[in-house]
């Protein structure tokens, strides 16, 4: 079926309808929606979904994303799709068998406590992720780099992706995080920095409007943020002898002296020297722009966060 996204008229609809070649996979069309005040609601200005450089606002950066969603529902409401039972909906039901056998998740992190950033810099965070640190017997605690002064008790450290260009300022002048940061490494304890955590720990970044900013420094290196995409797709790479998957999406680069021990590559290509993404490692910090899919493998999520060995 096809439901037309972002249509501009009535007429731009009907010419998208009448190109298909199969007048019954016609689902509808849904006009430019906006979040413009309505019917007593109070919605901001401007498109459903803004955008950014990476094409993501995070739900918690907008007070009246409910309200958006109810602006897209009422849209789909009107279309056929929208307008469908349940027994018509059926029409796509696919069913897929269960799993013959889920193999035990290793205790690979029983005892341990992992801190993981979580805040408007450090937002990208897969919940499988989190589930599983827990699945491996880890205690896992929040805390924020931008509002903290220090990090919580723990064993390891994991720095998510998010928008630390965004709070350079902040992230400067954190200088007790900084140095807790810094503490936390010198006592040989595991520090996992992937994407924009790995930018926040450079000693500096050049932003999008060519002025420099400096970040923490716990790694050499500087970024720069560009205005067109850096990189964006699957990756892989082996750590430790086991295979972890995720992906990488940036519009930065980085440019460091820190000694990569292992590069990315696409599912089923060989890494190759000077392709991919780097990742560092320096004493017991690692750090990649590569987003790490944890459950794809338990015992390299464990190494990077200073776990025992499978």
């Amino acid at each position: 079926g096809v439901l037309a996204n972002r249509v501009g008229s009535a007429r731009h609809a009907d010419m998208l309808r009448s190109g298909l070649r199969a007048p019954e996979d016609w689902l509808g069309a849904l006009m430019r929606v906006t979040a413009s005040a309505d019917a007593g609601a109070a919605r901001s200005a401007g498109a459903l979904l803004p955008e950014r450089h990476l094409g993501l606002v995070a739900a918690h950066e907008l007070s009246d994303s409910q309200q958006r969603l109810d602006a897209a529902a009422d849209a789909l409401e009107a279309t056929p799709l929208g307008q469908m039972t349940a027994q018509e909906l059926q029409r796509w039901a696919v069913d897929f068998p269960a799993p013959v056998h889920l193999p035990a998740v290793p205790a690979l992190l029983a005892g341990r406590t992992v801190a993981v950033a979580r805040d408007a810099a450090f937002c990208f965070i897969y919940d499988a992720n989190i589930r599983l640190l827990e699945q491996m017997g880890a205690r896992v605690v929040f805390f924020s780099p931008l509002q903290d002064t220090a990090l919580p008790a723990c064993d390891a450290v994991w720095l998510p992706g998010g928008y630390p260009e965004l709070h350079t300022a902040q992230i400067a002048a954190n200088t007790g995080m900084q140095a807790s940061l810094r503490a936390h490494v010198a006592a040989g304890k595991a520090l996992w920095a992937e994407c924009g955590g790995m930018m926040a720990l450079m000693e500096s970044i050049t932003l999008a409007d060519g002025s420099t900013a400096p970040l923490w420094g716990l790694l050499p290196g500087h970024v720069t943020l560009h205005k067109r995409l850096a990189a964006l797709g699957p990756q892989q790479v082996d750590v430790a002898g086991h295979m972890l998957r995720g992906h990488t999406f940036h519009y930065s680069t980085c440019d460091s002296s820190a000694p990569v021990v292992a590069r990315t590559s696409r599912p089923g290509e060989a890494p190759a020297p000077a392709a991919g993404e780097a990742l560092y490692r320096q004493g017991s910090l690692h750090a990649s722009y590569f987003h790490a899919w944890f459950p794809s493998s338990p015992e390299a999520a464990a190494h990077l966060l200073g776990g025992v060995p499978a």
